[in-house]
């Protein structure tokens, strides 16, 4: 079946695309003094709403709202947003469409915009393109609720407005780690002959796969506060897992990471702003039984960690402000072919999941072949502090490996920005085999490209 590609994605294509990275940069002394803005707004959906795409039950109840959370950094160069959600993903034009209706809302440009999923799985997907897919085909099932979301997008943007209202300057950072206890393991367990033998996911009750280490994490959670003098005005954390418990139950839930976050909110009333890292191969599985009770112990052990890694704090002074931009084009895996992926989305007698995956997977294919890149950014705080902003559900191999490329800086990363990708696992990962390459869309190959811009939006500029 052959298609034609859509237009907005060619006039995305010629807009965001440019060859070398960009970059701007604010020196104290040459610059007005740098502000802050903070911004919360309720993102829940609707009981009736698809959650997790149509993957899973639909909205029958709410445990807990669900928030868009951040911080706009004002200074003499056009204002940077960082913005977390409690949903499972924003994906492809979707994504594209969050940043521009955020930078207009704070003046700025959709490159200066960094919007990450926290990836809940009792949460909406944001992917217009495979709901519209879907919609064409007999039986559809439905991934997103496009007119309530558009209206949350709408409430978002309307509290970033209305945050630029109650700007507060800022003198100084902190930054901080601690090591969290019981929560995170590598979800891929390998064999004697180099390949995945078993998964561990979020949740599991065999003893055996609870038994066995942890494997490859991150086990360190990273704080980020800004200070006018003497007054915290807001923090960002940063840790690696899948921060599910539970799911599936129709029950809206920020989950145990909202959980933690929400509470130290209350501990001394400044906003809290949570970011998941490279959590494509982490999840909970080795901790969690999948119980309310896990629930509460998880978020415990990333509260703790949260206070931990603000009384290790260093302070230094806002010296120096700068942002860049990279956009990457990832090329799709050739092993999946539009054609192939078409007819498995209109078979009516596929399975729910099955079509929505392929839904998806087709809306990489065409946000590729047309030529829409996916922004990397990062953004320098003073001479240590940077900030690492990356697509899809990133493994955590590329989190590591941004740390110890630049081991004298304090590099804290955001993953689940634009999640049109799926996972994006290592090269090798595919001989490994395991669930997340099956639904990884760019091809194996990509590794390279993402080193290579994570160095370019790391290193320190001659």
């Amino acid at each position: 079946m052959k298609t034609n590609t859509p237009s907005r994605l060619r006039g995305l294509a010629s807009l965001l695309l440019c060859a070398a990275i960009t970059s701007t940069m604010v020196q104290a002394g040459d610059a007005p003094a740098i502000h802050l803005a903070t911004f919360r707004c309720d993102v829940t959906p609707p009981v009736g709403s698809p959650l997790c795409g149509g993957l899973v039950k639909p909205v029958a109840g709410v445990s807990e709202p669900l928030l868009a959370l951040g911080v706009v950094i004002l200074s003499a160069e056009k204002p940077v947003v960082l913005c977390a959600v409690d949903w499972c993903e924003i994906r492809g034009a979707d994504h594209v469409h969050w940043r521009e209706q955020l930078a207009r809302a704070a003046g700025t440009t959709p490159e200066r915009v960094a919007v990450h999923s926290l990836h809940q799985h009792n949460a909406p997907i944001a992917d217009s393109a495979a709901h519209r897919l879907l919609a064409g085909m007999e039986s559809p099932p439905l991934v997103m609720d496009l007119t309530w979301a558009e209206k949350a997008l709408s409430g978002v943007a309307e509290s970033v407005s209305t945050a630029l209202k109650h700007t507060s300057p800022v003198t100084h950072l902190t930054h901080g780690e601690a090591g969290v206890e019981q929560v995170a393991s590598n979800r891929r367990i390998m064999g004697a002959d180099g390949k995945v033998e078993k998964m561990r996911l979020s949740s599991s009750k065999d003893a055996k796969l609870r038994e066995l280490p942890e494997g490859v994490i991150d086990p360190m959670l990273k704080t980020v506060s800004f200070w006018n003098g003497g007054q915290k005005l807001a923090a960002l954390h940063y840790y690696a897992t899948h921060p599910m418990s539970f799911y599936g139950d129709g029950i809206v839930t920020h989950d145990f990471v909202g959980i933690a976050r929400e509470r130290r909110t209350r501990d001394d009333g400044v906003p809290h702003v949570y970011f998941t890292g490279c959590g494509g191969n982490i999840a909970a599985g080795k901790y969690n039984e999948g119980t309310p009770e896990s629930r509460a112990q998880l978020g415990e052990h990333i509260h703790t960690a949260m206070v931990a890694s603000e009384k290790s704090a260093t302070r230094v002074p806002l010296t120096r402000l700068e942002w860049r931009a990279r956009p990457v084009l990832l090329p799709p895996n050739p092993e999946f072919s539009e054609e192939r992926m078409m007819k498995v989305i209109g078979n009516s007698k596929t399975s729910a999941s099955v079509r929505i995956s392929a839904a998806f997977r087709v809306g990489f294919i065409r946000h590729s072949t047309a030529g829409v890149p996916i922004q990397f950014t990062s953004l320098h705080l003073g001479d240590d502090v940077r900030l690492l902003h990356l697509p899809g559900e990133s493994f955590i191999e590329y989190q590591l490996s941004a740390q110890q490329q630049f081991p004298a800086a304090f590099v804290a990363t955001a993953s689940y920005g634009d999640g049109v990708t799926g996972y994006i696992p290592l090269e090798k990962s595919f001989a490994e085999g395991g669930y997340e390459p099956t639904q990884a869309f760019a091809a194996p190959q990509s590794e390279q490209q993402m080193r290579s811009a994570i160095t370019e939006l790391l290193k320190v500029q001659p």
